[in-house]
């Protein structure tokens, strides 16, 4: 849900409540609240007036915010004890609330590709959700973590959410950071609402791209007439600000391999830019890439596409690439995930109708 409020009210953003998205979403999970404050304010301790102001938000977690440098008043970044004053203009980044939930542990294998005592790493396999949600109440990445890290606080009390600061789609594949701690995931709140955050997506696309490399930039918000659908609206007259930078690494004539970098993280950014730009992922059924675009009307060449399906039965994106800023040890850190299995095999495939086929790559 986005909701406004006047100048000198609280702004809150969070999620649109009205589908469930739980399953879905390359995107970033945080809130942001910003507020001016009144002229007759008197003046008291910034966690106080921000615990006043913000219900169901704990002092505590206001603290660690403030000490994850996450509050800024008139775009400073002021400890809890700082004493507010007339018109001063606060903004907080914090991350998603806990969301209550009946989490029970499973002991589901995690691909761990760095963890230390405030971050874990994890390459997550297409078909897993993320968190638990309407429909997915078990085997959910929250799941695993809750059982690899069920010493930890943060994942020993039901937390739907525990340390998520984002998330990608079930289908999915590749990298995420989690957060073992507060104010680690304070920390990388900050990061991802900043957009320092490096993010590289590698994603197979229907078409010919005409320019090598480019950025896509247009407000993503829902389909009105499909709401399980995200919609690209140019004009910015709706939806939230989107950014999607791309670049060809390998054309296969009626395919292209694309690099992504994200900018901003928003429901389904990838998927629905490039389909905006008519050239939907391959197999996604979502946004129509799950049918033949592109290419001849040759019998065989039918068989090909549905062999290419079964190879890689979902949209072919996989986030390849994540770095950011070390909450604790103030380094930049970056991770690297080879192509999945089914990934590689649907490309090894495109090599080899393009060789037998002796397609020129330039006319198509």
């Amino acid at each position: 849900m986005e909701q406004r409020y006047s100048d000198e009210e609280l702004e809150l953003l969070t999620n649109n409540p009205d589908v469930d998205f739980s399953d879905e979403g390359d995107e970033e999970m945080y809130e942001h609240f910003s507020v001016v404050v009144d002229k007759g304010q008197s003046m008291i301790r910034l966690d106080k007036f921000l615990t006043q102001r913000m219900e169901h938000t704990s002092r505590n977690r206001i603290q660690t915010a403030a000490d994850s440098r996450n509050i800024l008043v008139n775009g400073v970044p002021q400890k809890s004890s700082y004493k507010v004053k007339p018109l001063d203009k606060i903004s907080i980044v914090m991350p998603y609330p806990r969301r209550e939930s009946e989490i029970v542990p499973e002991n589901i294998p995690l691909d761990i590709v760095f963890e230390d005592d405030d971050i874990i790493v994890v390459n997550k396999g297409a078909g897993m959700v993320v968190h638990p949600g309407v429909g997915n109440h078990s085997g959910t990445l929250v799941h695993a973590l809750s059982y690899h890290l069920r010493n930890l606080e943060m994942f020993s009390e039901g937390n739907a959410r525990a340390g998520l600061v984002h998330r990608i789609d079930k289908d999915t594949s590749g990298l995420l950071v989690v957060a073992k701690n507060e104010k680690a995931h304070a920390a990388l709140a900050k990061q991802f609402f900043d957009h320092t955050i490096y993010r590289r997506y590698v994603a197979l696309v229907w078409g010919n791209l005409a320019e090598g490399e480019g950025t896509i930039i247009g407000h993503i918000g829902r389909n009105p007439k499909d709401r399980m659908q995200m919609f690209v609206f140019p004009n910015g007259e709706d939806g939230k600000h989107a950014v999607t930078h791309f670049k060809v690494l390998r054309r296969y004539g009626y395919v292209t391999l694309v690099e992504c970098r994200l900018e901003t993280g928003r429901t389904h950014q990838i998927r629905v830019h490039m389909s905006w730009q008519g050239h939907p992922l391959f197999n996604d059924e979502r946004y129509g890439g799950n049918r033949i675009l592109k290419g001849t009307t040759f019998v065989k060449y039918k068989q090909f596409i549905e062999n290419c399906f079964k190879l890689i039965p979902r949209q072919s994106l996989h986030a390849r690439a994540l770095g950011f800023v070390h909450p604790t040890t103030g380094e930049y850190v970056q991770f690297e995930s080879e192509l999945p299995n089914d990934f590689k095999a649907v490309l090894q495939k495109w090599d080899n109708y393009t060789d037998a086929v002796g397609l020129d790559l330039d006319e198509v």
